[in-house]
């Protein structure tokens, strides 16, 4: 089996990470994964906020997501690295560009033994009555909104894969 078939097959959500970051030619393998993922039109839209998993801005995320109550583990299940993907509010095709990049991001990472977590839960947090304060927190470029972001780190979990019915998901026309 080749590698990319091999991650396709192995990864899982990763929802619990040691403290140990990314090296950064980790990093920069995972950004220049999404960076390299197609785009509509070639248009490259897609602007990466890397935040440390300490930073307070992560904090009021998810106050704002949780609205003050506080869930057993915050929406990145503590890791190290999250990455929140914008993209250009008057380009219908972000939203899935920025689907296309983040999957991109996850089986890098699971190439290079790291974990990864897809994250939609805060769209409500980052698209409310703040919106604009986290925009501009996060260095979301003029005209952009959130689309989709990833958690990244070291697996201090791991979970088997999801199982799959072909006959229900797949139709043959």
């Amino acid at each position: 089996m080749n590698d990319i078939l091999k991650a396709i097959e192995t990864r899982s959500s990763t929802r619990g990470y040691t403290d140990q970051k990314p090296t950064k030619e980790q990093m920069d393998a995972l950004l220049n994964a999404a960076l390299q993922a197609p785009t509509a039109a070639n248009r490259q839209e897609i602007h990466i906020s890397v935040v440390d998993g300490s930073d307070p801005i992560l904090a009021e995320i998810e106050k704002e997501r949780t609205k003050g109550a506080v869930p057993p583990h915050n929406f990145y299940y503590e890791a190290p690295v999250v990455m929140i993907l914008s993209g250009d509010t008057a380009f219908h095709w972000s939203a899935v560009d920025a689907g296309i990049a983040v999957e991109n991001i996850c089986l890098a990472a699971e190439s290079l033994g790291l974990g990864s977590l897809i994250i939609g839960c805060i769209r409500d947090a980052l698209s409310g009555e703040k919106k604009e304060y986290f925009a501009k927190a996060l260095h979301f470029p003029e005209g952009y909104a959130y689309q989709v972001a990833v958690a990244v780190g070291t697996k201090a979990v791991t979970k088997e894969p999801h199982t799959y019915d072909r006959e229900k998901n797949i139709s043959w026309v």
